[in-house]
């Protein structure tokens, strides 16, 4: 074993300190998390504890949680190996090959009973620096193939983690000892295929979470129960609204109900562009594979990416493969990329590029602010498609501002209070902003670097909205800022962002003649609301739980009558409140009235307007709120007529304000 030129174990800092608690988990030292029991660096300037309710402390604890859980599948069904098995926002997993069968609910049980004796045990973790042949050979000696794959990807230095006799190759950091994970739950199983890849064995994944305490562990149990309610794909097929087809795999189809939705939320944002100075262009959907390689997506990206073939340049490609075969996977792809040529995009951004390049540009021009909701297509593995959150086929509410680099903290300024307006619009109060600054590997000048930094964080600072700043987590070619918004039942989304690309200007030679005569070049910042109006539709429906508000609703009201006699009256009704406008949904079948409102209700149809005698007598209708709760009673048409209208728009249509809430 190889040892580190440390000094002493965090948990003795902390003790001479008196920094330990009851309850510390780890350490963090100088920005980074160690063990307690990991000798830290004698040069570190700074110790601080990690709390098991600090933020960072989460993640610790499911990561030790799903070294547990593996231990345990170890022991219960011999035989079994292990791939991965990491912390994620919710839980974590961890994948296995099992020789035969697959877990059940039953085996689930009988894990988390072995799990509980192994944390019982309160058996410490213990890290091991080892060599790459040390690793292999404890790898070798357990048949962990996948382990042993994944050795050899790694770089040193290379670690083992411990606890019992179960071993794992692994980077840590973990709690002091098994003892600390007193609340762990397994909530299911599913197929994973090796590294997400289709290509690669299926292997079975077990998914569970883990909190520092039983109380929040049964207050998440509960979320989890509620999320399960609000599903989108479950909700999606009840509501009528998408579908999907294994003949389109990964890509929705939009029923009618779901269609309305979508072209009210691409609606919404062009109201949003017509108030905020956008130009919304048309770009083509495929281009010649040299805009790609242009703008760096090719050969990066090329694995995400659609090629375009036709019978012309398949047969140029076999002729190409004839006369050069190829001898390597660099070879094949440079045959591909000669042959076929075309590619489908995988976003605007590089077409936007062409279109500022068509004309001179002067500084009088700038910002210039160009929105598109062209289609996209990405290559997305089955591994982690997932309902309408990951798609391969998609729009984005997607825009890029050409501007000078004086000029990006005011477009960061207008930015936020359209952001803001819009996120208040669907219902999300609860937002935290992240500005992402540079990274080690960067392009561009730091001083470009520090005005773009400070133009961001000076324009949130001027909005008086609290961030956070993630040293170091931007992009090579620039800072962003992110949108983080929480849902109804508290689950965090990254939504909306806006990045300063230094890098496109300079691969596509964009330029504007500034006061000076001179040619500068522009900074671009692409920026989003929504993201993928797909993912937010998904976003959208499990936050509201499938209940649209009344400007989004694909039917605001229902007409139902009480009998086949009031059909002509409510047909009547019907087409006045089309001729306003309003979308209406009219059930004249045969069916009593109550299964009529059962009916109506399972569509989450915001307003019923129940027809009878007095109704017809009164020239109104008896008014039913899903929102409210009850019925409201008589009311007459025109009265109906203004609730309609007062709701058939989205708040900021009346107060353009960021809103208190968010400051």
């Amino acid at each position: 074993m190889t040892t580190e030129a440390t000094a002493r174990a965090a948990r003795e800092v902390l003790q001479e300190q008196g920094t330990l608690g009851k309850d510390t988990v780890a350490a963090r030292v100088d920005g980074k998390v160690y063990d307690l029991h990991t000798p830290i660096p004698q040069s570190a300037s700074e110790v601080k504890p990690i709390g098991a309710y600090d933020p960072d402390a989460l993640a610790i604890i499911r990561h030790s949680s799903a070294h547990v859980m593996a231990d345990a599948v170890q022991r219960l069904f011999p035989g079994t190996t292990v791939a991965f098995g990491p912390a994620t926002d919710n839980g974590f997993y961890y994948d296995y090959a099992r020789p035969s069968g697959t877990f059940s609910e039953d085996d689930l049980r009988a894990i988390e009973a072995k799990m509980e004796e192994i944390v019982a045990a309160d058996s410490p973790f213990r890290r091991e620096v080892v060599s790459r042949d040390e690793a292999r050979t404890v790898l070798q000696a357990l048949d962990e193939d996948f382990k042993l794959e994944h050795l050899e990807r790694l770089e040193d230095p290379i670690s083992l983690y411990r606890h019992g006799e179960w071993v794992d190759l692994c980077e840590g950091p973990h709690v002091p000892s098994t003892g600390f994970l007193k609340a762990v739950k397994l909530t299911s199983v599913a197929g994973a295929y090796w590294r997400g890849d289709e290509r690669n064995p299926m292997l079975q994944r077990i998914y569970g979470t883990a909190f520092p305490s039983p109380k929040a562990l049964r207050v998440h149990l509960k979320q989890l129960e509620e999320a399960k309610k609000r599903d989108h794909r479950k909700l999606g097929k009840e509501l009528k609204l998408f579908a999907f087809h294994p003949q389109a795999p990964a890509s929705p189809f939009f029923l009618p109900r779901g269609s309305t939705i979508y072209n009210l939320l691409e609606g919404y944002v062009r109201s949003l562009y017509a108030r905020y100075g956008y130009e919304e262009v048309i770009t083509p959907q495929i281009f010649d594979n040299e805009l790609f390689h242009t703008s760096g997506h090719l050969p990066s990206y090329a694995e995400n990416m659609y090629m375009a073939a036709t019978s012309e340049n398949l047969a140029k490609l076999r002729r190409r493969v004839e006369e050069r075969p190829p001898t390597s996977d660099e070879e094949w792809a440079e045959a591909f990329d000669e042959s076929l040529r075309f590619g489908v995009k995988p976003m605007n951004c590089p077409s936007h590029c062409l279109m500022y390049a068509m004309t001179k540009r002067s500084y009088r021009d700038l910002p210039m602010r160009m929105a598109d909701f062209g289609r996209l297509h990405r290559f997305e593995r089955s591994g982690v498609v997932q309902g309408l959150t990951r798609v391969r086929t998609f729009a984005q509410d997607d825009a890029h501002i050409f501007c000078t680099l004086d000029q990006v903290q005011e477009e960061i300024k207008s930015f936020l209070d359209l952001v803001y307006d819009a996120y208040r619009d669907f219902g999300f109060t609860d937002v935290r902003i992240v500005i992402a600054t540079r990274p080690e590997k960067r392009l561009g000048a730091d001083e470009v670097w520090d005005q773009s930094e400070r133009a961001l964080e000076e324009a949130v600072k001027a909005k008086e909205l609290p961030y956070e700043i993630a040293e170091g987590e931007g992009a090579f070619y620039g800072p962003k800022i992110e949108f983080h918004l929480k849902d109804a039942i508290g689950r965090p989304w990254q939504l909306g962002t806006i990045q300063a690309d230094f890098n496109l200007p300079e691969r596509f030679d964009l330029t504007y003649v500034g006061e000076d005569n001179t040619a500068h070049r522009p900074v671009m910042l692409h920026r989003a609301i929504l993201g993928s109006i797909e993912r937010f539709f998904g976003v959208l429906t499990e936050h509201v739980g499938g209940s649209f508000p009344v400007w989004l609703a694909p039917e605001q009201i229902a007409l139902l009558t009480v009998s086949e006699r009031f059909n002509d009256y409510a047909q009547n009704v019907q087409q006045q409140l089309k001729d306003r406008g309003f979308r209406v949904t009219t059930d004249l079948s045969s069916d009593k009235l109550g299964a009529k409102i059962r009916q109506a209700r399972l569509m989450r149809i915001p307003y019923l307007g129940v027809i009878g005698q007095k109704e017809v007598e009164g020239q109104g209708l008896a008014l039913r709120s899903r929102d409210e709760n009850k019925d409201l009673g008589f009311i007459p048409l025109s009265d109906v007529f203004d609730r309609l209208a007062r709701e058939n728009q989205p708040p900021s249509a009346m107060d353009s304000t960021i809103g208190d809430s968010y400051r």
